[in-house]
């Protein structure tokens, strides 16, 4: 379903500036998936100069860059790179994930990804690794009950890696709820109007409409289309403005 584009008419000048100010709260989360993406990107080029397949020992190599960033990014709770089913000689499935603790410690994510025993071992369905494989751009997931990680409340936000025009997984961070929320919401309540911010599949990440709270779909509109455009539309009375450098769509009623 489509989405009427009028930007004179449909975003108004305090829309356009908490729209423009959103993607701040996420920037650090992005800048820590943006390097973790170029040091994947680096060494899975440099395995396959080497004329081989990189095995799961290769992306130790991520390691050194992984712990500094998530000791000094505060709003980022976890971060890594995640393979594409294949890639890996030695292993179907891989997760090289760093985590932060309460307690300041860096330790790394310790999973059981047999097909035979997890309910973890096919994570291509999730949207943190589907949208970026699918779109080729970067994701915004969430948020959902992080229940691999941290049993949180928590967004996920990721970029593809490809390597010679591959798909070879997503660099990605969790960014817990609570601390976006800290983030957008006074901006969401300096609008007139209840407010509630989306991502490309309509679940609402932050909201001041008690008609949808966050976790909830918003249903109806072409959310992904509308990024794709970024340009500001209208839908059934509701207008919607596309932020500045995320993807995330600001719905006001």
């Amino acid at each position: 379903m489509g989405v009427r584009s009028r930007l004179a008419v449909v975003a108004t000048e305090p829309e356009r500036r908490v729209a423009a100010r959103v993607g701040g709260a996420l920037e650090a989360a992005f800048e820590t998936v943006a390097a973790t993406r170029a040091d994947t990107t680096a060494l899975l080029n440099r395995v396959a100069a080497e004329g081989r397949r990189p095995v799961s020992r290769d992306l130790a190599a991520l390691r050194p860059g992984l712990h500094p960033r998530l000791a000094r990014d505060a709003i980022v709770s976890g971060a890594g790179f995640v393979a594409a089913p294949g890639l890996l000689a030695d292993a179907p499935a891989w997760l090289e994930w760093w985590q932060c603790g309460a307690d300041g410690v860096v330790r790394p994510l310790l999973l059981d990804l047999d097909p035979g025993r997890s309910a973890y071992s096919d994570y291509t369905h999730w949207d943190w690794f589907a949208l970026p494989r699918d779109t080729g751009r970067r994701a915004v997931a969430g948020p959902y009950v992080d229940y691999l990680c941290s049993a949180e409340y928590s967004l996920t936000v990721s970029e593809p890696v490809s390597v010679q025009g591959r798909f070879a997984g997503v660099a990605a961070a969790d960014v817990y709820l609570r601390h976006f929320e800290a983030a957008v919401l006074p901006l969401l309540r300096g609008l007139p109007r209840p407010a509630r911010l989306v991502n490309a599949h309509g679940r609402v990440a932050a909201s001041t409409d008690t008609a949808h709270l966050a976790g909830s779909l918003t249903r109806g509109p072409d959310f992904a289309e509308l990024l794709d455009t970024a340009r500001p539309g209208t839908h059934d009375g509701l207008r919607l403005v596309p932020c500045r450098g995320v993807p995330l769509v600001l719905v006001v009623a």
